[in-house]
């Protein structure tokens, strides 16, 4: 079985007002992110929302701006991604959905065996997990479209070294 995985598609990412606001690039992905959540949803896979939410004096945020506080509206998946009853929310405070949540015990006692990632930011959050998950033994798929960044020379750089290095499957449309 496999799992769609929803990055960090959050209002201080998404939104033009974002507090780390990821701009046209993380509001370009929105629809095809929609697709792919409805395609999964049509042949019963589950879909899984991992979400950046922070304490406000965490040390993230000596590297990057405060964003994503716990419990507030920029820490929330943006509107346009509808979560729903069956849907599993999983909240992180350090890049890879792994490290410190219950993501891995969630796909094992739900027998998903390979992951499906869209979301932001690409050579962060995504390519952390990729790789946690890869090292954990979870095929990994990566749709190009359904991915982005900051910085497009670092996003083009993660899928690089997302399949060539830890043997993601990179779906380029």
């Amino acid at each position: 079985m496999k799992a769609l995985v929803v990055i960090d598609m959050l209002n201080d990412f998404i939104a033009e007002d974002g507090l780390l606001t990821t701009g046209e690039a993380g509001r370009e992905i929105i629809p095809f992110i929609q697709s792919k959540i409805e395609e999964f949803r049509e042949q019963g896979y589950p879909i899984i929302f991992v979400c950046d939410n922070h304490e406000p004096d965490d040390k993230e945020f000596e590297m990057f701006p405060a964003h994503c506080i716990a419990g507030s509206q920029g820490s929330q998946v943006i509107p346009e991604l509808e979560v729903r009853s069956g849907d599993k929310i999983i909240r992180k405070r350090r890049y890879s959905a792994f490290f410190g949540t219950e993501l891995d015990l969630y796909l094992r006692e739900k027998g998903i065996q390979e992951i499906h990632l869209v979301g932001v930011c690409t050579n962060i959050c995504v390519l952390f997990t990729a790789a946690d998950a890869r090292n954990l033994g979870y095929p990994v798929t990566i749709y190009a479209q359904g991915v982005a960044s900051f910085d497009a020379e670092a996003h083009r750089f993660a899928l690089k070294e997302a399949e060539s290095v830890l043997g993601c499957s990179i779906v380029p449309h």
